[in-house]
């Protein structure tokens, strides 16, 4: 299924600002496959060989009749779409339950999540008045219709949930500027949205991770106390153009330190810039055509060499040992990443 959305943007009203996204994925182990009801069926009877070898080749993971949103890389789930990114953990302990399904979890949050805020996205323009984004009242939506779509078939699993929806500041009137983006970030768990500024090579903003104890980040789904309205933290934050926005699973930042991500983004967007990947004859400034895709990817590869080396050091590895529990070397697990540049929606 796409990465992006499914749905037609141009419908809604032109955003001045707009992201460019790429995406990086490493899974630990091949993902649960989705359970009934989520697996479309074949179209046709089996009986008919037509039906069977061709109209039922469409397999896609299916809610409520639509294609669910998004990927799955192991228990994770990311998204990307011009004006939102999200990066969903699904604890992998499901796994070991025979109906443990963390990877669904993750991914069904992020569908709901995208479609609410598709639907709110499309009410904020009404002629009567201008709203600003609400993640949390969308996430809790999304956190509401998962249950709906899996307790009554008793699919079990949690996910933490990180996102971060691109909007704008209208100035005003008097002052004569132009609108200039902001960031609505929405976190709940430890995976991490993270802004950078590449030209300053700085971090512009980062989530703060969630937990109740090491290793067991808050979450949302089966027996977990968590919610959206109660536990999910909304920051707002001012973009430039030419900020990288990053959601991460926490596959990342268990292994590379902070600096270690700006640097790999960095020298990703300044290899780019100097002609290196990819065929594009475009403007590559800032890493945009196709950077963003070569951002992801390296950064996903800085983490899996870390994450298979028993002998590095990682950030893991210093919080385990800050809890007095013997660690060494990076920590395996699914490492996804979505890198996403805001640019101006003209170009």
């Amino acid at each position: 299924s796409s990465s992006s959305s499914s749905s037609d943007l141009s419908k809604y009203p032109r955003l001045p600002f707009r992201f460019e996204t790429g995406i990086g994925l490493f899974a630990k182990r091949q993902p649960r496959p989705f359970p009934p009801p989520f697996l479309s069926p074949p179209s046709g009877s089996f009986s008919d060989p037509l039906s069977t070898h061709h109209r039922s080749r469409d397999r896609r993971a299916r809610v409520n009749g639509e294609i669910i949103r998004g990927l799955t890389n192991g228990d994770d789930a990311v998204y990307a779409s011009d004006f939102f990114v999200c990066a969903n953990d699904g604890v992998g302990a499901w796994a070991t339950r025979p109906r443990g399904h963390a990877g669904l979890w993750s991914r069904l949050i992020l569908h709901f999540w995208t479609t609410a805020i598709e639907e709110e996205f499309s009410r904020s323009f009404s002629p009567k008045e201008r709203q600003e984004p609400d993640p949390v009242a969308t996430l809790q939506t999304a956190y509401e219709q998962t249950l709906d779509a899996t307790v009554p078939h008793d699919w079990q699993g949690t996910t933490t949930a990180c996102g971060a929806q691109l909007h704008y500041r209208i100035p005003t009137a008097a002052s004569g500027a132009k609108p200039t983006p902001l960031l609505y970030v929405t976190n709940l768990g430890d995976c991490q949205v993270m802004v950078v500024r590449p030209r300053e090579k700085q971090i512009v903003y980062k989530t703060k991770e969630q937990w109740h104890w090491f290793d067991c980040p808050r979450q949302l789904g089966t027996n977990s106390p968590d919610t959206p309205k109660d536990n999910a933290i909304t920051n707002v934050v001012d973009l430039q153009v030419g900020d990288v926005v990053l959601a991460m699973s926490d596959g990342v930042i268990d292994n590379l330190w902070e600096h270690e991500i700006v640097e790999s983004l960095v020298k990703s967007i300044s290899d780019w810039e100097s002609g290196k990947g990819g065929h594009t004859k475009e403007d590559r400034t800032g890493g945009r055509n196709g950077g963003m895709m070569a951002a992801a990817q390296d950064l996903v590869a800085a983490a899996t060499a870390i994450a298979m080396d028993p002998f590095a050091e990682s950030p893991f590895m210093e919080h385990a040992i800050e809890e007095g529990l013997a660690s060494e070397g990076g920590k395996l697990d699914d490492i996804s990443v979505v890198a996403a540049l805001c640019v101006k929606n003209d170009e």
